[in-house]
């Protein structure tokens, strides 16, 4: 019969013994923010720790890859009180588009509550997330951590009941029920890969974005039901979008061997932005019977996009690209 060890619960102070100097560092590390960022189903991107935001001032400052909004991370290491719930309504009357996340050791009934309904009372702009953090160890290991999300916003029933609305009163048209059915049968695809790729909820638009881990860079694919193709795409965007295609156009010969793929590198130097990609023609997008295949080519060049660009946009120094802008 095999031993199995028992989980022992560990103090939080015996480990961080200061919110500020001790916890805060700590989360703000590479692999702890992607322990974060895993818990939450949202990419996060490092901006800044004890930063001012406005009148404001965050303990962890983020950005959400995907969407371009802020993040804000409170902690605390002991039970939650009302200052830290005003000070977080007040982040959240002050800033129009914002996650924020409160962490402690113990959410209090009171405050789940009440961050439940803050999200019932809010769009979709502004998100809370209350979370617990603990620590374990079996025997002489060393002490893990483990966030459990007691409160975040029902985003699904927010967006399904939003979508059913919209067709009941006839507001989406066929074209955009036809690319939302589209494009949720694609997520369902990247959903059941274990790979990187997060999916995301499907929209009745002819695109859908995925984040690969870093601001202004988006994983795209997207449709043209008249033209019939598909796509799957790099979009660099921002005021550094010219100096990071250059920086990537550098290794196209690298890249393209990489992916076994020709791809096709559009500067766009009429535009700020800049886009690489891979286009597919199709037969009339409305055959669903031929989505299947479709849908295994789209998540394949996504998973594969990601494998080659992910790494080198990591490695970009922002200094080094201002030069090429």
């Amino acid at each position: 019969m095999s031993v199995l060890g028992r989980l022992e619960k560990v103090e939080l102070r015996d480990i961080w013994k200061t919110e500020a100097q001790d916890f805060t560092p700590w989360l703000a590390g590479e692999d702890n923010l992607a322990l974060l960022s895993d818990t939450l189903g949202i990419d996060l991107e490092l901006e800044a720790v004890e930063q001012n935001v406005g009148p404001f001032r965050a303990d962890i400052l983020c950005k959400d890859t995907l969407s371009d909004r802020w993040v804000l991370v409170e902690n605390q290491l002991e039970r939650t009180d009302h200052t830290h719930l005003g000070q977080l309504m007040t982040y959240a009357a002050g800033l129009d588009a914002v996650t924020i996340v409160w962490i402690a050791s113990r959410v209090a009934d009171e405050h789940r509550a009440a961050m439940d309904w803050l999200n019932e009372i809010t769009d979709a702009e502004v998100r809370f997330f209350a979370l617990e953090v603990e620590l374990w160890r079996i025997g002489e290991s060393p002490a893990a951590p483990k966030f459990n999300v007691v409160s975040k916003p029902n985003d699904w029933s927010r967006s399904t009941s939003a979508a059913s609305k919209a067709v009941s009163e006839g507001e989406l048209s066929p074209t955009r029920l036809l690319q939302r059915d589209y494009w949720q049968a694609v997520e369902e695809l990247v959903a059941s890969n274990s790979g990187p790729i997060r999916p995301v909820k499907p929209q009745a638009a002819s695109w859908i974005g995925h984040s690969i881990g870093r601001t202004h860079f988006g994983l795209n694919m997207s449709m043209n039901t008249r033209e019939d193709w598909i796509r799957v795409e790099l979009y660099l965007s921002g005021p550094s979008a010219k100096g990071n295609f250059d920086f990537l156009a550098d290794q196209k010969d690298k890249i393209e061997q990489e992916l076994g793929l020709k791809l096709d590198w559009q500067r766009l130097d009429e535009k700020r932005d800049a886009r690489i990609c891979i286009t597919r023609n199709v037969a009339a997008l409305d055959q669903r019977q031929k989505w299947p295949e479709q849908h295994k080519w789209l998540a394949e060049k996504l998973i594969s996009f990601h494998g080659a660009f992910a790494p080198r946009i990591r490695g970009i120094d922002p200094e080094t690209v201002e030069l090429l802008s």
